[in-house]
């Protein structure tokens, strides 16, 4: 069944009269369960996400909890987040030097997926992303050599193609011609680059319905669809279904929004500033449990 985020505006000033709602912490819990169990996994363990946790409340506070234009006090700070004043001065320091999320290739290796699935010089008459020729002197402007210098002619066609192969982006054919790999949106390998499409796709998704449940407006698009009593069989097809529409749809919006950022960056005035945007697809299946996950 078709499921909204809820829209409903909290009480005025964003506080719940006596504490939040026990369907909000519901919500909390099932939200960070997974995120727990990642941390665990790796190693990470309760101090070191408090610890985290303190410094952002302690941003999002600074940031954007303001009563003014101008930077609250330390005092301010700390009643808005509930963390003691001496950790806020001391966390507030940090966080002036913040150390870079992102690892470099990640958003070059982005853009160039982008360009070799929305460019009609690397698709097939299908719509389907062309096999490239390695070297320009053997395919010219079809190869994966002029693909690169489209995008960043500072680096070479090899580096990127060497790292590429290593993380399961592409493979190369019987004819040694480089084959982008289905869904390589996120690498099949490389824990930085997994990494960072976590932070990113997550985050997004997560501000997106927070916007809508704070009753902003206009409200973002965010819907799923949700049954509880699949056979297996029928859970497989339906993947596969979500998987074929999905990569349609992703493949759509790429082509436009890069036909659209050419033409926007050509025609936006002095100082106006961008914008970006994202949009996901997910599909996720597990032993359903009932009364697990409805609404009460």
């Amino acid at each position: 069944m078709p499921s909204p985020t809820a829209t409903s505006k909290p009480a005025p000033g964003g506080n719940l009269p006596g504490g939040p709602s026990a369907a909000l912490v519901r919500a909390l819990r099932q939200v960070l369960r997974p995120l727990v169990r990642l941390m665990l996994a790796q190693g990470i363990t309760y101090p070191y996400l408090a610890e985290l946790l303190k410094g952002l409340f302690v941003e999002v506070a600074d940031k954007e909890f303001r009563l003014d234009a101008r930077s609250p006090t330390d005092s301010r700070v700390s009643l808005v987040s509930g963390v003691h004043r001496k950790d806020v001065s001391r966390l507030r320091h940090l966080l002036q030097t913040p150390e870079a999320m992102a690892p470099s290739v990640v958003p070059r290796g982005a853009q160039l997926v982008a360009h070799w699935m929305g460019d009609a010089r690397y698709l097939q008459e299908d719509g389907q992303p062309r096999p490239l020729a390695r070297l320009a002197s053997e395919g010219g402007e079809h190869s994966f050599e002029a693909l690169v210098s489209s995008v960043n002619s500072d680096i070479r066609s090899r580096v990127v193609l060497d790292e590429w192969l290593r993380l399961g982006v592409v493979h190369l054919d019987g004819d040694g011609r480089v084959c982008l790999n289905t869904g390589a949106f996120v690498p099949t390998r490389g824990a930085d680059e997994k990494a960072f499409y976590l932070g990113h796709n997550l985050h997004d998704h997560a501000a997106a319905a927070v916007h809508n449940v704070l009753g902003g407006q206009p409200p973002f698009l965010e819907r799923s669809v949700h049954y509880n009593a699949l056979a297996p069989a029928s859970v497989d097809r339906l993947g596969k279904l979500a998987e074929q529409l999905g990569m349609k749809a992703l493949l759509a919006v790429n082509q436009a929004a890069m036909e659209a950022e050419a033409s926007d960056s050509a025609g936006r005035a002095p100082g106006e500033g961008a914008q970006r945007i994202t949009m996901g697809v997910y599909f996720y299946t597990e032993t359903a449990v009932p009364g697990e996950g409805e609404p009460s």
